[in-house]
């Protein structure tokens, strides 16, 4: 990976949802909602609490996450796009 994520952060690979059509009506992709889940890429190199320990993370690379639908940074690389979020704003680990 090009990317390695610092401190809390957390680099995600939004997945995109099964596309539905009703009706006979196709969706633009600029009216379509983000994706809200999303696999966990790369972690970054861990918060300090207030004695410099090194926190751990709740999540893995790999893992399936719930995001929040607005905030992290997006970012684009080699014609992917990811979204680099803090591990506190993850919802959620999705459990198949």
């Amino acid at each position: 990976m090009k990317i390695q994520p610092l401190a809390d952060r957390v680099l995600v690979e939004p997945i995109e949802e099964a596309e539905q059509k009703k009706g006979g009506i196709i969706i633009p992709d600029t009216a379509k909602e983000k994706p809200t889940t999303g696999k966990v890429i790369a972690i970054g190199t861990g918060k300090l609490d207030e004695k410099g320990n090194k926190i751990p993370f709740n999540v893995k690379v790999g893992d399936k996450v719930l995001m929040p639908k607005y905030g992290g940074t997006e970012v684009k690389l080699d014609d992917k796009e990811y979204q680099i979020i803090r591990e506190e704003d993850i919802l959620g680990i999705v459990k198949d």
